[in-house]
């Protein structure tokens, strides 16, 4: 989050912050998006991290992965990795202004 916590007004920020928001690349008809290389990549690193361990030991995770590539789907792993980042940074996003509230707001001590 850095020194400046106030740019994070909402998950899509956050989701920019770490470079897991998807960016439009459609054309006409044509609609699709691409991975995004801005952000932090220290955190993008971190969030892929997660996802792959998650991939290896929590079986929600691993459920949503076989039932993505199933035949006759168009996703490829990677772009589940991607998804699956994004569904994480939406799942940090809260739990981290809870945190970020609980240092600015000190509770008054009795």
């Amino acid at each position: 989050v850095g020194e400046h916590p106030d740019r994070l007004h909402s998950q899509a920020a956050f989701a920019c912050l770490t470079g897991v928001a998807p960016v439009d690349a459609s054309s006409g008809k044509h609609e699709h998006h691409r991975l995004s290389r801005a952000g932090d990549r220290q955190a993008n690193a971190a969030l892929y991290r997660v996802v792959i361990v998650r991939l290896a030991h929590h079986q929600p995770t691993r459920a949503y992965l076989a039932a993505r590539l199933r035949p006759g789907t168009k996703m490829t792993k990677k772009h589940l990795i991607r998804c699956l980042k994004r569904y994480l940074a939406r799942e940090i996003y809260p739990r981290l202004m809870a945190d970020l509230a609980a240092l600015h707001d000190p509770q008054p001590t009795t």
